[in-house]
């Protein structure tokens, strides 16, 4: 199904004008047919039944707003373009997804008082919004490729670029779009790591490497998008961005895995201090051998470096303890 743009038919105003002068004109008629005859009576009924007839046909879209036509199940064309419109009365509006309320920008949610009124409208309302809406899934519980389960949650900025295929290529274009979100999100997360992993290759071509979720934000939207977009493309739909919003272990294996980095953070600080501990000894005896300032032999050295490591590498602050006596 290929989208045909209405480029004809912008003339409501005018439509408008001809409408209310019948319409006032049939009046008149009545009214004068009751003191002279019944034909001018029947003659002002029928310019009454045609006035109300050529109502319908009168459409008015605002800016990136379209209307999806049809007459007699035959799909005719799409209104685009903010004006006030005059099309044949027997065309009916086409938008499956009028009432359909999703988690995103662009639909308000009323309230249980005015549902029932607030659905009446959504059903006369077939217009179709061509503006950037962004779509706001659920976070989901997914299995990255390591297994760990994890929650994510993703936002799509979409719009619709061909009216024709969104209204009937699928049953409902945002429900379809939703689901295509959801499968991309899954298909895409069970590729990747949450953190960099050793082993794991994430590109496809053979070589591990440190590709990973919370590392990676930028690639691992940028590869939902078009997995969503090469699903989307035949119901009239672009995508023109995906974020990941929310990431985070699931709650069953959080304390776990903060447990696993508090520990990896304590090992790799310990390692930095004892890598500038021994960096500091080695100094020191470089100087004190450079400067002749005191002879130490290989016993001595051992129990210098003892010392400073100890002193240098320990939790609490070091208390001295003076040796009045000999080293031996």
């Amino acid at each position: 199904m290929e989208e045909k743009i209405l480029n004809k038919g912008k003339n409501g105003m005018a439509m408008l004008m001809l409408i209310l002068l019948m319409f006032f004109g049939g009046i008149a008629l009545i009214v004068v047919g009751a003191m002279n005859g019944p034909l001018l009576i029947v003659v002002g009924v029928l310019a009454l039944v045609v006035s109300c007839f050529l109502m319908p046909g009168l459409k008015i879209l605002k800016p990136q707003e379209a209307l999806v036509l049809t007459l007699f199940g035959k799909y005719v064309g799409t209104l685009k373009g903010d004006g006030f419109y005059f099309v044949n009365p027997f065309c009916v509006a086409v938008n499956p997804a009028s009432s359909t309320k999703l988690n995103q920008s662009g639909d308000v949610k009323e309230n249980a008082a005015l549902a029932a009124a607030a659905s009446s409208i959504e059903f006369a309302n077939k217009k179709m919004s061509l503006k950037i809406m962004t779509l706001n899934n659920n976070k989901q519980k997914i299995n990255d490729c390591l297994g760990n389960p994890i929650e994510i949650g993703i936002a799509v900025t979409w719009k619709v670029v061909d009216t024709a295929k969104a209204a009937f290529n699928v049953d409902n274009y945002k429900e379809f779009l939703s689901l295509q979100c959801d499968a991309a999100l899954r298909n895409i997360v069970r590729i990747y790591p949450y953190d960099v992993a050793p082993n794991v290759d994430t590109t496809g071509d053979g070589v591990a490497d440190e590709g990973s979720l919370r590392g990676s934000s930028e690639t691992v939207a940028a590869r939902i998008k078009d997995e969503i977009q090469s699903k989307v493309t035949e119901a009239g739909l672009e995508v023109v961005e995906a974020r990941i919003t929310y990431l985070a272990y699931a709650p069953e294996i959080a304390a776990v895995m903060l447990q696993r980095q508090q520990a990896s953070a304590i090992i790799d600080a310990r390692k930095m201090i004892v890598d500038g501990a021994v960096g500091m000894v080695e100094m020191a005896l470089e100087r004190l051998s450079e400067n002749n300032t005191v002879e130490l032999d290989e016993e001595r050295k051992a129990a210098m470096v003892s010392n400073l490591l100890v002193v240098l590498c320990g939790n609490h602050d070091a208390q001295p303890v003076v040796n009045s006596g000999s080293l031996y």
